[in-house]
């Protein structure tokens, strides 16, 4: 592609201001000339051939471009009777160095970055037009029909739109025109416009309509319009545009968007929060204040900022930047209700959203495909428990007893409230992976196969994992479970002080149940807490006093104990559905430590929201048995549907489809 500027011209009507150089050198703000502010927009698309006409003040137009110092290759041709020719002379004196697509400009237009932007993406063929601005009396008008352009001329009022001669032309549309203009100047008709020749070809060259509204495409022609298109250009100028990231490795999609943004006007950046970005995607390698000392030394940005949540609101409403950037990879999906809501919020104000096509390079998917890949290494993940923890102070955990079940766990997120919610973590139940082998819930299934659903589960996730080590067995097993799942990259695991052969904790005092001594059960915390190589791992004592109905006094004696043992977290459980007992523990708990982790699971209790666990004291919520739960039922009602009618079509509205069961397993 080439850049073709026609500077030919005398430019009298700019009086005194073109006595000593060509119009194009006319300064339009303190550091920039009408050409000059050109050959920057033409370098920074990445064009690096110009043909450029001449005439008037030949040699200093010369020597001017190329003092400029810009990547950009010159052909100079000059018109040697540009006095007494219109530009269609000039384009045929330099017809032998236009063989290629063109972006063609007259040398006194004045244009905003994305509206060149605009022209050179085009897929075909256009001309700048505005469907905003009046008629002009004197000036370019573009007879439209169906989108396409059809005439170009000062005298066309019917069906026509305002035009500047800012085109994109590809070859074969290109060649069609030239050819039509060697035409007229070897037939002497060199007096009249390039559009002329245009418009003999009755719309043949296939020139869509660019409308550019009411963004800055102008010419000037004499002062007046000087200080009107200087005052525009500021105004420009001094735009704030606003983008948002959340990412922590940036790579060159992310500059090439930024380099956008900035054309725009002065770039605002907002950087999620830590937060944010666990909800939104998944948890950052890199914490928000390192990944904001990342952007504040890209080249050109103009300020970088905090942005608390997903939602765009709290940082628009305080900065109101003149434009929002976004890649187009929000339309549709779960960020659909944030770029409705940015939309609304900019036109409150007049503000507006600028969206680029989202770049699905290949080797950006593998370096966050990589970056994933990190975060399910062992002593990542391990870690990650305690540092979400820390970052949101309630965090939620469901079930998973499979590959699959950890995949739903994984992948499933909602927006709401401004923000996206997802889980934080998996729980490996006993009950579940019992129930899903088909067997009963008393530690029938050893150690060696619960590991095995770890694995599964591991190998395809990368979210914290919370084990259920029911009794935890004999202290001395127990030692070998610990430095097993810290190895395995588990993130904390639960044991319960009860002593013998396992019953369901839901079956209260209807079956017997032992529960161990304070001083056993201690001793078993210390020996986890000695065997285990990391500050990573946690042990959380499980207290059953509450379901044994051995009172408030006994739950609290041993919490303090437990927690003075050693472990990292105590949950207290209850199967009562009024969730009184647990308010008091946690309360009364709180009196006295107010930092360790308090874990409950609301399966009974279940009409409480996180939020008020969370004011009250509660730190880490577990979903222990919905996925089995609901699962099971769906499954034999499936197999119900299929017996009672011969035939498997009424089950298929039942049915997920394989596809999307598909989209949930990664491909490596």
């Amino acid at each position: 592609m080439k850049a073709l500027i026609l500077n030919s011209g005398l430019g009298t009507r700019m009086g005194v201001l073109t006595s000593e150089h060509p119009k194009c050198m006319t300064e339009i703000s303190t550091n920039e000339t009408i050409l000059s502010h050109q050959l920057k927009q033409i370098a920074d698309a990445g064009i690096t051939e110009v043909v450029m006409t001449t005439g008037f003040f030949d040699s200093v137009l010369v020597n001017y471009c190329q003092s400029l110092g810009l990547p950009l290759h010159f052909t100079f041709v000059k018109n040697p009777v540009y006095d007494k020719t219109n530009y269609i002379y000039s384009i045929y004196c330099a017809r032998e160095s236009l063989d290629d697509d063109i972006i063609l400009m007259h040398g006194d237009l004045v244009f905003e970055n994305e509206v060149f932007d605009k022209v050179v993406d085009s897929e075909t063929s256009c001309m700048t037009v505005s469907s905003t601005l009046e008629l002009p009396e004197k000036d370019f008008k573009a007879v439209i029909k169906d989108g396409y352009v059809q005439k170009v001329g000062i005298d066309f009022f019917n069906d026509a739109m305002a035009a500047q001669p800012l085109y994109k032309l590809k070859k074969d549309d290109w060649k069609k025109w030239l050819d039509k203009m060697v035409e007229f100047c070897e037939s002497d008709n060199t007096k009249v416009y390039a559009e002329n020749a245009l418009n003999e070809l009755d719309g043949q060259c296939n020139i869509a309509a660019l409308d550019v509204q009411n963004m800055l495409c102008s010419e000037i022609d004499n002062p007046e319009d000087l200080a009107v298109v200087s005052a525009r250009l500021k105004e420009v100028e001094n735009r704030t545009v606003y983008m948002t990231f959340s990412t922590d490795i940036i790579h060159g999609g992310h500059i090439a968007i930024i380099k956008k943004a900035q054309r725009l006007g002065k770039l605002i950046i907002g950087v999620l929060s830590d937060e944010a970005v666990a909800g939104y995607k998944r948890y950052p390698l890199v914490p928000a204040s390192e990944r904001k000392v990342m952007f504040e030394n890209i080249a050109g940005v103009y300020k970088v900022v905090d942005q608390k949540t997903l939602s765009y609101k709290e940082n628009l409403e305080q900065y109101k930047p003149d434009i929002v950037v976004h890649g187009d990879d929000w339309v549709n999906g779960f960020q659909k209700p944030v770029r409705d809501e940015v939309v609304s919020i900019l036109a409150s104000y007049g503000g507006k959203l600028v969206e680029f096509p989202y770049s699905n390079d290949s080797k950006y998917k593998a370096m966050e495909d990589r970056a994933r890949a990190e975060l399910s290494l062992p002593d990542v993940r391990r870690s990650r428990l305690k540092k979400t923890l820390e970052m949101k102070g309630l965090i939620t955990a469901m079930e998973a007893h499979s590959g699959i079940t950890g995949l739903i766990v994984e992948k499933t997120k909602v927006y709401q409230d401004g923000g996206t919610k997802q889980f934080d973590a998996m729980w490996v139940s006993s009950l579940c992976d019992s129930t899903a082998k088909g067997k009963p819930d008393i530690e029938l299934v050893d150690m060696t196969s619960r590991f095995r659903t770890i694995d599964d589960i591991m190998e395809v996730t990368t979210k914290p994992i919370i084990f259920d080590g029911d009794t935890g067995g004999l202290t001395e097993h127990f030692v070998y479970t610990v430095r097993s799942l810290e190895r395995m990259g588990v993130s904390m695991v639960i044991i319960e002080d009860k002593t013998g052969l396992k019953k369901n904790s839901l079956f209260g005092t209807e079956v017997q149940q032992t529960q161990d001594s304070i001083e056993n059960f201690c001793e078993k915390i210390k020996a986890g807490k000695r065997a285990q190589k990391t500050a990573d791992f946690m042990i959380c004592a499980r207290i059953e006093s509450l379901i044994l109905e051995r009172g408030m006094d006994d739950a609290l004696e041993r919490a303090f104990a437990f927690a003075g043992a050693g472990a990292d977290a105590i949950m207290i459980h209850s199967r009562k559905k009024d969730p009184s007992e647990i308010f008091e523990f946690i309360e009364k708990f709180r009196e006295k430590d107010k930092t360790t982790p308090i874990v409950l699971v609301p399966t009974s209790f279940n009409a409480v929201y996180e939020e008020e666990f969370k004011e009250r004291g509660a730190n880490i919520i577990i979903y222990a048995n919905q996925l089995t739960r609901t699962g099971f039922p769906a499954m034999q009602d499936a197999a119900k549907t299929i017996l009672e009618n011969h035939r498997a079509k009424e089950c298929d509205d039942k049915c997920m489809s394989i596809k999307e069961i598909i989209t949930l397993i990664p491909e490596e």
